[in-house]
């Protein structure tokens, strides 16, 4: 297992990270998982509050020495604060479950627009100060799923520890994206990846453009495989988590994660998964090539991360990440579709010729219908 450094903290924590949000449903199983990925080099787990029963299982598996072996993080659910004492109710609970006293990493779980509010209204972050203070946690961080826009925001509002972020090969520019891990390792933030495939989404739905440029390319190596190198070629990420849900996905993951060093890839690697990227984006249903010639509109719709969201959801139909971005962040803002009064200006300078106004009225219908995804 390779080591890297967490950010500015002086922590040194494994590449690959145990996410805790898929355990298998025997108990007994789950626990052996754990202890099996900490025996072989694994030092940091990822939990929240959440994941059903997570946290209690994750609490048994450390018991036995094994807490004093790994860095442990869970979150806040910031759902369910309503005054400034429940911040610390709730990580009291936590404790509890966890059968520890202190939280390595403690996130305000999932910033979009409405719980980073209820951040502020609730002076979450003062909560964290003195939560470090007491010594029950003693690294601050959050995780989102939200704009690029509104990562930097929250990056620059607070002296963070670390950033948990959605980044994936087809995410280059999607969500917080490669600029926003940039951003945020440029300000010494430990900066760790979710859904490195998507959930999985990535791998059951392959395009056969895709499957064949890796199938004859000289290098061999899985898809799965090459997801995990892009990100860990990268070396502002700091580590990268995967649920896994067998021991023998545990297994395969940390044959992957076997020296897992930055820069690795060669230019022609870069490309090849370029060329993937692209294979996955050619089934994409809004022609927007992203140039933003429509912008700005007078109503403050964002039309092309709207498109890309759009886009991409089509892509990974079963996986509604998408749709809870737009629902949770763009449409509280005042930046989502419904704001759009058809006025045409962005038509007229469009270079694809779409009908921009009919396209975000059918996205909007389409993304504000019902969804039910567990908060990341």
């Amino acid at each position: 297992m390779e080591y890297a450094q967490y950010g500015k903290t002086g922590m040194k924590v494994s590449r690959f990270g145990l996410g805790c949000m898929r355990f298998p449903s025997d108990e007994k199983e789950a626990i052996e998982m754990v202890r099996y990925a900490i025996d072989h080099g694994v030092n940091y787990l990822d939990t929240a509050f959440i994941y059903k029963d997570s946290e209690i299982i994750t609490g048994k598996a450390l018991k036995d020495g094994y807490r004093n072996k790994t860095y442990l993080a869970t979150k806040s659910p910031i759902w369910n604060i309503d005054k400034h004492d429940d911040f610390e109710k709730y990580l009291d609970e936590e404790l509890i479950r966890l059968g520890t006293d202190h939280i390595d990493v403690y996130l305000l779980h999932n910033m979009n627009h409405g719980h980073w509010e209820k951040v502020k209204k609730y002076d979450g972050l003062t909560f964290l100060d003195k939560m470090v203070e007491k010594g029950k946690i003693a690294h601050k961080a959050f995780s989102i799923h939200n704009t690029l826009n509104a990562f930097k925001e929250i990056v620059d509002a607070y002296d963070w520890e670390m950033a948990q972020i959605q980044l994936n090969i087809l995410d280059e520019k999607q969500q917080v994206g490669v600029e926003g891990l940039k951003y945020a390792a440029d300000k010494g933030l430990a900066v760790v990846i979710m859904e490195p495939l998507r959930g999985g989404y990535i791998l059951n739905t392959v395009p056969q453009e895709a499957q064949d440029l890796i199938n004859q390319y000289p290098e061999k190596r899985s898809l799965v495989e090459w997801c995990f190198r892009w990100l860990y070629n990268m070396p502002e990420v700091s580590l990268i988590l995967s649920g896994t849900s067998t021991l023998q996905q545990l297994k395969d993951n940390l044959k992957i994660f076997e020296n897992t060093a930055s820069n690795v890839m060669s230019e022609e690697d870069l490309n090849l998964i370029k060329m993937i990227r692209e294979a996955y984006e050619a089934k994409k249903s809004i022609g927007c090539t992203g140039c933003s010639y429509c912008m700005p509109c007078p109503q403050g719709v964002i039309i092309p991360e709207i498109f890309k969201l759009y886009n991409s959801q089509q892509l990974m139909k079963s996986h509604p990440i998408d749709k809870v971005v737009y629902q949770s962040n763009l449409v509280p803002n005042g930046t989502g579709a419904d704001q759009c009064v058809s006025c045409g200006i962005c038509i007229g300078n469009c270079p694809q010729s779409l009908e921009i106004p009919e396209l975000l009225e059918k996205v909007h219908a389409e993304f504000m219908s019902s969804t039910n995804t567990p908060q990341r």
